[in-house]
């Protein structure tokens, strides 16, 4: 059989074209693998002599790695961090703009080679499944990995949980060979990751047999105060950060300092420099006399637990401003609306980021969910997100909570495959303004 190749098609559509369907897979993964390591050669391998703390999951992974940051740089350490939300080498931070959830290999390595030039003493970095699969840290020395928690999502890309779930293991057994693993006590594919591990283990969450126990939890106006207990001793600390959650993200990097040797009263000060996450449960203030959260869950667990802890600091209403992204994994739609529906006291539906698929349709598939759950009497379905945004902001009254997530920190949504201006924080804070005029 002839084929006729385009020559300028990149190579992986060149193979997918000339070879039969059971090679492609081989192929682009031996593609994949001599491009990484030709990249490598090309950088001189910045990433060698350097030690990286990589944090995985679903939920989670960027302020976790914040929190390691602001640890390692409260202990007198200097740090270079790469995260979907931003990126900082030696103390200058930029926000990260890009929509894409892999980051490309030479921007990667350039990351690696400004670390390395500034003899930063550790790199923390933010590791996707898709980055796993796509071999995007193949020959990258590991030192602390660190797993968040696992919950459906990317299943349009992975096809199945235990295939997603075995792409993030990668993380921490014999394809990179951490020294020591992370994990989350707490989570229910725990035993499968401690199995999975070739490092040393190190846990955390709320039983005692962890390496580091968080206990005696009390929720505040700003964040969330609790006690840290490891190896018979016990310190007070507090994030500022609102949600259970994000204790769960706090107490995974102190064990990371645990591992890397330092107190646990260095680990309690350090958690506590981290006074936000830019598109992560950010708090919007305008004088209002309601609170304002935006945030980037994304997942049915993320929305859940989020609802399920600002429920915990209010005793008035909680709205949710959200939709569902084009082009993603569609099984997670419906659970997405079920989580709003069982847990927030009204639902705005709108859009989120379309790609190329129809917004009505996206919603419609949302909104299966909502109904299921019995949410439909509380929902508004309002495609134009910033009409969504104004009404749940009209709506809220003084005590209320207005949780709007999906767009986190970006600056431009994917509508209809065109990138448009938008800043979500902006955005709501204008509106808040003129809604005082």
């Amino acid at each position: 059989m002839r084929y006729h190749v385009d020559m300028a098609m990149n190579p992986k559509k060149i193979v997918r074209v000339v070879l039969p369907g059971s090679s492609v897979k081989t192929a682009e993964e031996t593609y994949r693998k001599s491009r990484i390591k030709a990249l490598q050669m090309r950088y001189g391998y910045p990433a060698r002599d350097l030690r990286i703390i990589a944090v995985t999951g679903t939920n989670g992974k960027t302020t976790t790695c914040a929190f390691i940051n602001e640890m390692l740089k409260s202990a007198g350490y200097r740090t270079a961090m790469f995260t979907t939300a931003a990126v900082e080498v030696d103390g200058e931070h930029d926000l990260n703009k890009r929509h894409t959830t892999v980051p490309v290999t030479a921007e990667l390595l350039s990351f690696f080679k400004d670390a390395q030039d500034k003899e930063v003493d550790y790199v923390v970095l933010e590791v996707t499944s898709h980055a796993l699969h796509q071999h995007k840290l193949l020959d990258i020395p590991i030192e602390v990995a660190v797993m968040t928690n696992l919950s459906q999502d990317h299943l349009d890309y992975h096809g199945t949980m235990d295939e997603y779930a075995a792409m993030k293991a990668r993380l921490f057994n014999s394809y990179l060979k951490p020294t020591y693993c992370v994990l989350n006590h707490d989570d229910p594919r725990y035993t499968y990751y401690e199995k999975q591990s070739i490092g040393l283990v190190d846990s955390y969450g709320t039983n005692r047999g962890c390496s580091v126990q968080f206990k005696d939890v009390r929720t505040t106006t700003d964040g969330s105060r609790f006690t840290l207990a490891s190896e018979g001793e016990t310190v007070g600390t507090r994030i500022r950060l609102a949600g259970e959650f994000n204790i769960y993200n706090a107490v995974a990097a102190a064990t990371v300092g645990k591992v890397l040797g330092l107190s646990l009263k260095q680990i309690a000060k350090g958690v506590e420099t981290l006074n936000g996450v830019a598109g992560r449960m950010q708090s919007i203030e305008a004088g209002q006399n309601f609170t304002v959260f935006v945030d980037y869950a994304v997942t049915p667990d993320a929305i859940e637990q989020a609802l399920l802890s600002l429920k915990q600091r209010t005793k008035g209403k909680v709205h949710i401003v959200f939709g569902a992204t084009g082009n993603r994994d569609k099984d997670k739609r419906p659970k997405m609306g079920k989580a709003a529906a069982q847990h927030a006291d009204f639902i705005y539906l709108t859009d989120d980021e379309t790609y190329t698929e129809d917004a009505a349709e996206i919603r419609a598939q949302v909104m299966k969910g909502i109904k299921a759950a019995k949410g439909k009497s509380k929902t508004q379905e309002i495609g134009d997100r910033k009409k969504a945004i104004q009404a749940a902001l009209k709506a809220a009254k003084k005590g209320d909570i207005v949780y709007i997530t999906g767009i986190g920190h970006q600056d431009s949504r994917n509508m209809g495959g065109n990138l448009e201006p938008w800043n979500e924080a902006e955005v709501i804070t204008k509106l808040l303004k003129n809604n005082k005029k």
